[in-house]
């Protein structure tokens, strides 16, 4: 049997492109529905925190607390970790982990916060059972997954369609779900939590910097090695198709028309007490 962090591929890889996008998330961006929930002397853990910016963000939220971050990635561990010292985020410390299987005792953690992460395990309500374990009772799992069938965007681009339908085969293929977000309230049920707040928020693009710099990592994305030699090793596309769909994304970001909407879905899952 594969072992848990064997049984997905990270989709995107640690390419610069995709950094580019991780670094611009914050915790008012991608955690809103989340952080009225949050008390000072809370011991948060935030699994996949990526760079660590909103680990970051967290850590200012509960200043009598602490916020642990983990990766399964160890050079992005050590970029989160830095981040946090060069903001003085002293409650704060990092360690690479699966979430299949987290190295923490039962009832640890106030809160276990989850941005982006689903969506690229192997097991989601396995790693949905693994964060219940940990948190506290009383205490919360929040996660936050895009959901990419629901993503949608305007002006019509043949190329972008292809970008889309290409994208979800090859997450598939690597073992993920991309269109995670809606099926998040469905997975926390099936990992055995009874009070479940599912709601839903959007990221939008439209001015002329937002297109520039949501197109331009996109068009990046899909030439990056880690997603590329993956697409066309697995059959999905020739590298003239990538190319192509390169092209049309920096296409659509010049029309001063365009907008592009991408749909979340979160979920704030109470533990039962005991």
């Amino acid at each position: 049997m594969p072992k848990p962090q064997e049984t997905a591929v990270y989709t995107h890889g640690h390419h610069e492109s995709v950094l580019r996008s991780h670094t611009w998330r914050t915790a008012a961006n991608s955690a809103a529905y989340l952080l009225g929930s949050l008390e000072p002397h809370m011991r948060i853990l935030d699994v996949g925190c990526g760079p660590g910016t909103i680990t970051a963000d967290l850590a200012e939220l509960v200043p009598d607390g602490h916020v642990t971050g983990v990766d399964r990635a160890p050079g992005i561990v050590e970029t989160a970790r830095a981040r946090a010292a060069g903001r003085g985020a002293a409650n704060t410390d990092f360690a690479v982990a699966d979430v299949h299987a987290l190295d923490y005792p039962d009832d640890t953690f106030c809160v276990v916060h989850a941005h982006q992460v689903l969506q690229h395990v192997g097991d989601p309500v396995r790693a949905l059972r693994e964060m219940r374990r940990v948190v506290r009772p009383n205490g919360i799992v929040a996660v936050r997954d895009s959901d990419f069938g629901a993503m949608t965007w305007y002006p019509a681009s043949p190329g972008m369609d292809d970008w889309l339908d290409l994208y979800r085969r090859v997450a598939r293929a690597n073992g993920g779900e991309p269109d995670a977000g809606r099926r998040l309230k469905a997975w926390a049920l099936e990992a055995g939590f009874t009070d479940v707040t599912a709601t839903s928020a959007t990221w939008t693009f439209t001015t002329p910097g937002e297109r520039e710099w949501w197109s331009g990592l996109w068009a990046d994305r899909t030439l990056e090695p880690a997603y590329a030699e993956r697409a066309v090793a697995g059959g999905h596309a020739t590298p003239e198709r990538l190319r192509a769909v390169s092209a049309a994304w920096r296409e659509w970001g010049a029309r001063p028309e365009g907008w592009f909407g991408v749909l979340h879905g979160e979920i704030l899952c109470r533990k039962e007490t005991r």
